[in-house]
Parts: structure tokens; C-alpha cells; sequence
């Protein structure tokens, strides 16, 4: 029994039943995250709302590198095509100004300069160190299994329009044309999705394979619940790194690691 059972588990999971084990991972998306729900709730004050936005630039800013890794190690040319498209909506191009641009934009209409977002002085150690895992994950992983780690995109329309919905009435000291990067990205990562969906759904196709895969995801998710976790410490708590010693942003910055 007990062996008919090891068998059992080690068979792959069918095209369909491993979509839906993709998707059950969704549970342990950001959104689930009390600093999450609480800017969907309200509750959030100014100075947790910029800390938010100010930290989440630096993973804004990684997305396009993280992307170019994937492309380097990607010898499938109709496989770059594709997924050169997610560089230029970050990175803009002529006539389109690009996520990153977009990103700056919410910056500045929540109270933030565009020099210190740029500076990077309010982006946290924890957070950095887990947009760092990301990308040097997509630098030294086969192509394939890194491309499928975007496929947290496969719950992000949802918390696009959960800020499109929420935040005008919770916040109306934003200025609203700081909603654009959400708008935008709610057509963008729907066409994502499809592109790492169907490579994912490809590609994996034996149970270690797929258990793998889901592990995979899984670290992603522990990624952007980490990165909430440091802001948690650092604006709701008041614990940011070094609060013992100093009120000062003495945290590293600059550096590739």
C-alpha cells in the first residue's frame, strides 16, 4: 500500500492539475500581508505610504535587470522576443515613458522627490537583500526555471485593482496621476502572465520537476513577504535598522552584490 502510494505521488500532475497547483500559491501572495491590508483598509499614514513606495522603487528598478539575465541565458530567440517586451515597459522607450518612469511619478504625487527616490536612501537592508536574491536568482538559474519565477504576475492584476479602487477615497492627499503605473499594469501583466504561463506548463513536465517549480514560486513569494516584513519593522513599528544607536539612514547602498 505504502508503495503503490510513493508512486502514486511521483507521477506528474496533469497540464491542468499543476495550473491549479500554480495558482492555489496565490493563498501566500503580498496581498495576504497586514501592511498590504492596511493600505487597502485606510489605515496607512503618509509616512508608511512613502516608505512603501520609496523601497519598492528599488524592485522596480531591478525588474528590467532581472529580465535582461533571463534573456542572456535564453537561447531561444522566439523566447527573447517576447520576453523583451517586459524590459521596454519598464524601461520606456520613444513615445512611451516606461514603469519606471511611472513608478517616479507615484513617488512624487505621495510627497516624495524624484532625487530622493533616486538616491536610494530610504531603501531598507532587507529589502534590498531580498530584490538582490531575485536577481541573482535570474543570473544564474536556467532560463526557464527563472522566467517561470515572474509568475507571482499571475495574482498581480488583483492588487492593482485593489489601489485603483481603495486608495483615491482612502488617501485623497495622493494626487491621481500617480495611478497611471497601476492602470498600465493591469494589460501588462495580464499578457505576461500568458507568455510565462505557457512556458512554465511546457517545461515542467515530470513531478520533480514540477514540485520544483513550485518551490521556485514559492521563493518568490518569500521575496516580496520579506520585503513587507522590513518596511513593517522600519514605518509601523519604528524599528528601522540601527534604531538603537541612531535616527540617521546609515544603511548601505550602492553596492552589487
Amino acid at each position: 500500500m505504502s508503495h503503490q502510494a510513493d508512486k502514486i505521488e511521483t507521477l506528474p500532475m496533469t497540464r491542468k492539475e499543476f495550473e491549479i497547483a500554480l495558482r492555489a500559491k496565490g493563498n501566500f501572495y503580498h496581498t495576504q500581508h497586514p501592511y498590504q491590508i492596511a493600505m487597502y483598509e485606510g489605515r496607512c499614514t503618509p509616512e508608511q505610504i512613502k516608505g512603501w513606495v520609496a523601497n519598492r522603487f528599488y524592485y522596480q528598478i531591478s525588474i528590467p535587470v532581472k529580465d535582461a539575465a533571463i534573456m542572456a541565458n535564453c537561447p531561444d530567440r522566439d523566447a527573447r522576443r517576447q520576453w523583451v517586451q517586459r524590459i521596454l515597459d519598464h524601461d520606456g522607450y520613444e513615445g512611451a515613458e516606461g514603469g519606471i518612469e511611472a513608478w517616479l511619478r507615484l513617488g512624487e504625487s505621495v510627497g516624495l522627490t524624484r532625487e530622493e527616490i533616486l538616491s536610494e536612501e530610504h531603501v531598507l537592508p532587507g529589502v534590498r537583500f531580498a530584490v538582490d536574491a531575485y536577481i541573482n536568482f535570474a543570473r544564474r538559474a536556467n532560463w526557464k526555471e527563472a522566467a517561470s519565477s515572474s509568475l507571482t504576475e499571475l495574482f498581480a492584476p488583483t492588487i492593482h485593482q485593489n489601489r485603483l479602487d481603495t486608495w483615491p477615497t482612502h488617501y485623497p492627499w495622493i494626487k491621481a496621476e500617480g495611478y497611471q503605473y497601476f492602470r498600465n499594469r493591469l494589460t501588462e501583466a495580464r499578457r505576461d502572465v500568458e507568455h510565462g504561463l505557457t512556458i512554465t506548463l511546457d517545461h515542467y513536465t515530470t513531478r520533480e520537476q514540477q514540485d520544483r517549480m513550485l518551490e521556485i514560486l514559492q521563493f518568490k513569494l518569500d521575496i516580496l513577504w520579506s520585503m513587507l516584513d522590513s518596511m513593517t519593522m522600519a514605518y509601523e513599528l519604528n524599528r528601522p535598522p540601527y534604531h538603537t544607536v541612531t535616527d540617521q539612514r546609515v544603511y548601505h547602498r550602492g553596492l552589487s552584490v
